[in-house]
């Protein structure tokens, strides 16, 4: 390795063209653009000599939107500025191909797209920094990512839970949280999923809250998923908590579901519709697109997001700062738009597998199947009445149905803080565990009538191949709280379809 780090070695691409993040560039070499979207291309630099492993860059980088041919890298700091450049080859530590130096701004997530890659293709990479008050580079430990599988290869994903980390002492430790991800990171997922709540801004005073609060809620997440985030792409669920949500909106950019929305945008590289995402075409002012729905093709598999909160015109779940409560839950909706989508996704989709995400269940309520056949999910009124076609006159036939006759394989969400395994008519409801209760809870069990109930802490790893799907409920612990029974990185349980 220190051989390798003293090599000085010839930028590869640095004058193929540029192409920006979500405008749809093509040409050859490295996109790179910064959450500015009036940043130019970098110039051309000469070549950076690294001197020293030693890791002089304080800050985070965390991926998302992986595609066939490319990744992008989030790279934020809060108190350094400096030069960012990345070393990636097919070989570990034989680096052939280097992305531009760019400028990392104190406090201004800087995206770098790596493109050009080949699909279904494992590649190993260094973060180099050289920072503005020095002229030396130095670089990072070596990390690996994937691009997207083809058809008939085998992967792994991961999922976690509410992570909740404003709820220090009662349902998050932070020593376990790092426990867990690194032991998610040992697995080498192709990407991770986070189901919702990991942001929660609803806890700050409404008379009070500003900009800067909501956005700490989301600079609160990355050093930890930074443990995750260099080595597996993010995909971000909208959950209830973050109340990025459109009942909050009021034509102004000062409100905070422009600020949640903003912020997640900003430091998560989230997908947008393009060749390889189909997703949320709405633009909104002061925000643009969402990116808070979306479906992607890995190997075997399909992938769905979905999410009620941007489209109920109401509080879904919880209210914030005293807006007008919901007269019926009838009133709660994907929206006609998502629901175009999700279906034309769903039956179009060849995909072997079929997977969809959502907090939960019509985003609110406690349980899984046991809410599967109300309102817009499955049709019925609270008092059993079938009220689906005078509610949702333009929809053909409610979501679970949809799931049953698209063969969905999998259901999961999040929300009840509890892992519990279900099936209806076909379709698995897979319920996540959080990733850091140091309690080991088993939230909510009484609204789960039926299942395999586990309780917290872990996460959910999912091998995808060919002939099966196999999920794993990994258990996580704090290393005082392990002995018989209670082993880190355990598999609790597991159960395989088809």
């Amino acid at each position: 390795m220190d051989q390798i780090l003293n090599w000085r070695y010839i930028f590869v691409g640095l004058f193929a063209s540029v192409a920006l993040i979500g405008c749809g560039g093509s040409g050859g070499g490295a996109a790179v653009t910064s959450n500015d979207s009036t940043s130019s291309p970098p110039s051309i630099v000469s070549t950076p000599v690294v001197v020293n492993t030693g890791n002089d860059f304080g800050g985070t980088w965390v991926m998302g939107s992986p595609t066939t041919e490319g990744v992008t890298f989030n790279v934020h700091s809060t108190d350094q500025a400096g030069l960012v450049a990345i070393d990636y080859s097919l070989t570990s530590l034989q680096y052939t191909q280097q992305l531009a130096p760019t400028l990392l701004e104190i406090d201004k997530p800087l995206e770098l797209r790596l493109q050009n890659l080949k699909p279904g293709t494992r590649y190993f990479y260094r973060l180099l920094f050289q920072s503005s008050a020095s002229k030396q580079w130095t670089a990072t430990p070596e990390y690996e990512f994937q691009t997207a599988k083809q058809v008939g290869q085998s992967f792994v994903f991961a999922i976690q839970g509410d992570s909740h980390p404003e709820r220090l002492k009662t349902q998050f430790d932070a020593d376990l949280y790092k426990r867990t991800l690194l032991r998610v990171a040992a697995d080498k997922p192709d990407f991770y999923i986070l189901s919702g709540d990991d942001f929660s801004v609803d806890t700050l005073n409404p008379d009070t809250i500003n900009a800067a609060q909501v956005r700490e809620r989301y600079t609160l997440q990355r050093p930890y998923l930074n443990l995750i985030g260099r080595t597996s792409p993010l995909f971000l669920v909208n959950g209830n908590h973050e109340q990025a949500a459109r009942y909050l909106l009021d034509g102004t950019p000062n409100n905070v579901a422009v600020w949640a929305q903003n912020s997640r945008n900003s430091l998560y590289s989230q997908p947008a519709p393009d060749s390889f995402y189909t997703g949320n075409s709405e633009v909104i002012p002061n925000i643009g697109l969402l990116r808070n729905y979306f479906s992607w093709t890995w190997g075997d598999a399909l992938f769905v997001v979905i999410d009620p909160y941007w489209e109920s015109p109401v509080a879904v779940d919880n209210q914030f700062g005293g807006t007008t409560k919901r007269q019926s839950m009838w009133d709660v909706t994907h929206g006609d738009a998502q629901y175009v989508w999700l279906k034309r996704t769903l039956e179009q989709s060849k995909a072997k597998y079929k997977f969809v995400f959502a907090h939960h269940v019509m985003g609110t309520g406690r349980g899984g199947i046991e809410l599967a056949k109300l309102w817009e999910w499955g049709g019925e009124s609270q008092n059993g009445q079938f009220d689906f076609v005078s509610q949702r006159p333009s929809w053909t036939t409610p979501i679970h149905q949809l799931m049953v006759a698209n063969k969905v394989s999998i259901f999961f969400q999040g929300h009840d803080h509890i892992w519990v395994r279900q099936k209806l008519d076909g379709v698995t409801y897979q319920t996540l565990s959080q990733p850091a209760d140091p309690n080991y809870t088993l939230w909510n069990a009484d609204a789960y009538l039926t299942g395999d109930k586990f309780p917290n802490t872990g996460y959910t790893r999912v091998n995808v191949s060919p002939s099966q799907v196999k999920v794993e409920y990994v258990r996580t612990y704090l290393q005082k709280d392990e002995g018989p029974g209670k082993v880190h990185g355990e598999v609790a349980f597991s159960y395989t379809l088809p």
